[in-house]
């Protein structure tokens, strides 16, 4: 697993796995949505975020995590492995609701120095919760019909369909990579 992508539907947890991936392969975490989204929660123009793609796609060991489509022939073309977070929507929303409300509460700073906020967050058609509600169906079909279709052969596909099952894959790889240390 040299180069990874961790894709699923919004909220699903895929930066959280993305990062303790990256820790245990060794390897660089990209962040897609650092890429996509500009200071004040403004989108980047569309070649820069393709510049940016195929500059981060290019190193030769990664972890990166995000949905954005119009990248996805960059970073998957590259990848080795794709890990789908399939999860229910009980716990997609669970996750949208709780992660949502910590982050308005701390403002924890996210990427490009954006933050949440309340009415962003819960009273506006651009929450984030809205959109995990919203897209939860689709995003999961459209992740079935392409791996399904074998538009990227070479991908090592590893599906989760629960938290516990993202454990157990961080868990064995920490233990390989423990392993290859003492041989």
């Amino acid at each position: 697993m040299e180069r990874v992508a961790v894709v699923g539907t919004s909220c699903s947890g895929k930066t959280t796995l993305a990062r303790q991936l990256a820790g245990v392969l060794g390897a660089p975490h990209v962040e897609l949505d650092g890429i996509h989204w500009m200071s004040g929660w403004r989108l980047r123009p569309g070649d820069e975020v393709r510049r940016m793609a195929v500059e981060a796609a290019a190193a030769e060991r990664w972890v990166m995590d995000g949905n954005y489509s119009a990248v996805r022939d960059i970073v998957w073309g590259r990848a080795t492995a794709v890990v789908w977070l399939n999860y229910p929507f009980r716990v997609v929303l669970w996750r949208a609701l709780t992660r949502t409300t910590r982050r308005v509460v701390t403002q924890e700073e996210l990427f490009s120095g954006n933050r949440e906020g309340f009415r962003q967050s819960f009273l506006s058609r651009d929450s984030i919760i809205l959109w995990a509600i919203t897209s939860h169906r689709g995003v999961r079909r459209e992740y079935r019909r392409i791996l399904d279709d074998g538009d990227y052969p070479h991908l090592r596909v590893i599906e989760l369909r629960g938290p516990g099952e993202a454990e157990a894959l961080v868990e064995s790889l920490r233990t390989q990579s423990q392993m290859r240390r003492c041989t």
